[in-house]
C-alpha cells in the first residue's frame, strides 16, 4: 500500500515576514534528520524553489492555479511529491492574496493565493508572523486569520524576529487567547538576509557556495528554534488523486512526433531531436515540468551554459531560452561571442526557439549597450518600472509554439523593456491591465515576456518538439513536409 505524502503549507499575512528563511530551513532541518521532503512553492516564483532544491536534493517545484488550472494541482503535488514523507509548501505575499483584479464572489479565496492551494490540497497551514512592533495585538491578527475563511486551518503559528524572553511569553500568551498552538520562536538577525536586488533575492544559481551556506544557516536555525517533531505531526496526508505524469499529459492529443510523423516511415519516427535548453547562472528560471514534457515528447534534452558552453549541444535541433537575470551578465554574455554567432546561425536557418522574458533579452540586438545575438530588431534595456502580473493572452501568429487564436494564461514579472516591444507580426495581444501587442515571431522564433507554465500548455510543448522533429529531418535530407497543425 502506497503511503501518503503528508503535507504542510507555510504561509503569513504579508511579504517579507519570513517564509522563505522558515520554509527553507524547516525542509533542511527535516532533511538532516533523516525525513525525505518535497519541497513546492505557491505561484510563479522562480527564486525560492531554487533555494528549495539545495535544501532538499530535490527539484523545486510550483503549485499555481492560475497558470495550469485548479484541476492539476493535486496531480502535480502527486507527481513532485512522490517517495517523500513530507511536502513542505512555501506560500506566496499574504495568506489569502493571490491574482489581483478577478473578484470571486463565492466567498471563495483569491485564484492562486497561498489559501486557494492550500484548499485544494486539504493541507493545514502554519502562519510565520514577524513580530516586530507587536505583542497582544497578535491575538486580533491571528482571530482574523483564522475566521476570515472558515475552510481555511491554521494548524498553529510561528514566532519570528522575537527580540527578548518577555516578548516571547506576551507573544505566547496572545497565541493562547485564540487557541493557536506555537511552533517556534525566532529571534531578531540579520545574518540570514539573502541578498536581494530589482526582481527579489539573489538566484542560488548564482550565489554558489554562499546559497548553501545561507541554506545551511537556515537548517541550524530551524533545528535550534523550531519544534520539528510537532510540525511534522500537525502535517496532514494529501491524497493527490491519480499522480500527474508527463506521458499522461501529451496522451490524450496524440501530438507525440512519432504520432505526427507516422506516415513517413521508421527513420523519422526514430528521431529524438536535440532541444538544448539554456540555464546556468543567467538563465535560471524554469519549471522542472518542462524539461520533463520535452522529453516525454520524444526530444533529447541537453542543458547548457551561456555563460560558459562557446557552442551549442551537438546536432541541436531546437533552442529553449527561459528566463533569468541576462541584465546582470550581460558583459559576459557579450564576451561568449562564439556561441551568440551559433545561437543567430541556428535561429536564422528556421529551428524552432522558444524565449521567455530573459531568454527574449538574449536574442535582441543589444542589452544596456552589450551586444547580444541580434536575431530579433530589439534593444533590451533596465528601466525603472516594475511590470508584474497575470495575463490572459492570445496568440495572433501562428508559430513553433501556439496556432493563431490559441489562448493561454502567463506571467509577466520583469524590469527590463525591449524597443520596439513587439514585432511586426507579434506574439501575443492581451487586454488588461491596458491593450498590450507583445513579443516576436519570426521563422521558427517564438520570444516574449509572457513565462507561461508547460503542464498548463502540453500542447505547446508537444507542437514546439515535433517542429524541432520536422526541422531535424529536413537537415537530414529526409524531406518531410510540414508538421500537421
Amino acid at each position: 500500500m502506497t503511503v501518503r505524502t503528508s503535507a504542510i503549507v507555510i504561509a503569513a499575512p504579508a511579504s517579507g515576514s519570513g517564509k522563505t528563511t522558515v520554509a527553507t530551513g524547516l525542509m533542511a532541518a527535516l532533511c538532516r534528520r533523516g525525513t525525505s521532503v518535497a519541497p513546492f512553492k505557491v505561484g510563479p516564483d522562480y527564486i525560492d524553489p531554487g533555494y528549495h532544491a539545495l535544501a532538499t536534493g530535490r527539484p523545486g517545484r510550483n503549485l499555481d492555479p492560475v497558470l495550469v488550472g485548479a484541476h492539476r494541482v493535486r496531480g502535480l503535488f502527486g507527481h513532485g511529491a512522490a517517495g517523500a514523507e513530507l511536502a513542505v509548501i512555501e506560500g506566496v505575499m499574504g495568506l489569502f492574496d493571490g491574482r489581483l483584479g478577478v473578484p470571486d464572489g463565492t466567498g471563495q479565496p483569491a485564484d492562486g493565493s497561498t489559501a486557494h492551494v492550500a484548499g485544494l490540497l486539504g493541507a493545514p497551514v502554519l502562519l510565520v508572523v514577524d513580530t516586530r512592533g507587536q505583542s497582544r495585538s497578535l491575538a486580533a491578527l491571528l482571530h482574523g486569520f483564522a475566521t476570515f475563511r472558515p475552510g481555511t486551518r491554521l494548524a498553529g503559528v510561528v514566532l519570528n524576529q522575537v527580540g527578548s524572553p518577555r516578548h516571547e511569553q506576551v507573544l505566547r500568551d496572545a497565541c493562547e487567547e485564540v487557541g493557536l498552538p506555537v511552533f517556534g520562536a525566532l529571534p531578531r538577525r540579520d545574518a540570514l538576509a539573502v541578498p536581494s536586488r530589482h526582481l527579489g533575492l539573489v538566484t542560488a544559481a548564482e550565489r554558489g557556495a554562499a546559497a548553501l551556506a545561507a541554506v545551511d544557516a537556515m537548517a541550524t536555525l530551524a533545528a535550534t528554534h523550531l519544534d520539528l517533531p510537532a510540525i511534522q505531526a500537525a502535517a496532514t496526508p494529501v491524497d493527490p488523486g491519480e499522480p500527474w505524469t508527463p506521458t499522461d499529459e501529451l496522451q490524450p492529443d496524440s501530438v507525440t512526433p512519432a504520432a505526427r510523423f507516422s506516415h513517413f516511415g521508421s527513420v523519422v519516427q526514430s528521431l529524438s531531436p536535440v532541444i538544448a535548453v539554456a540555464g546556468g547562472s543567467a538563465f535560471s528560471f524554469g519549471y522542472a515540468e518542462h524539461t520533463e514534457l520535452l522529453a516525454a515528447a520524444g526530444a533529447t534534452v541537453a542543458v547548457f551554459d551561456p555563460l560558459r558552453d562557446e557552442a551549442l549541444p551537438a546536432g541541436t535541433a531546437g533552442l529553449v531560452l527561459p528566463g533569468g537575470f541576462p541584465e546582470e551578465h550581460g558583459a559576459a554574455l557579450a564576451a561568449n561571442a562564439a556561441l551568440r554567432s551559433e545561437v543567430a546561425a541556428l535561429a536564422r536557418a528556421g529551428a524552432p526557439v522558444h524565449a521567455e522574458c530573459g531568454g527574449l533579452l538574449y536574442l535582441g540586438r543589444e542589452l544596456d549597450g552589450h551586444p547580444m545575438c541580434g536575431v530579433l530588431p530589439a534593444v533590451g534595456r533596465m528601466t525603472p518600472r516594475l511590470r508584474l502580473g497575470y495575463r490572459d493572452a492570445v496568440a495572433v501568429t501562428d508559430s513553433a509554439l501556439f496556432a493563431t487564436g490559441r489562448r493561454a494564461t502567463g506571467h509577466e514579472f520583469h524590469r527590463t523593456a525591449m524597443e520596439p516591444a513587439a514585432g511586426m507580426p507579434p506574439a501575443w495581444r492581451w487586454s488588461a491591465p491596458e491593450p498590450t501587442a507583445e513579443g516576436f515571431v519570426a521563422s521558427g522564433v517564438h520570444a516574449s515576456y509572457l513565462h507561461t507554465h508547460p503542464a498548463g500548455q502540453p500542447e505547446s510543448v508537444a507542437r514546439f518538439v515535433a517542429a524541432c522533429t520536422r526541422f531535424a529531418a529536413d537537415r537530414q535530407g529526409l524531406g518531410v513536409p510540414s508538421v500537421p497543425r
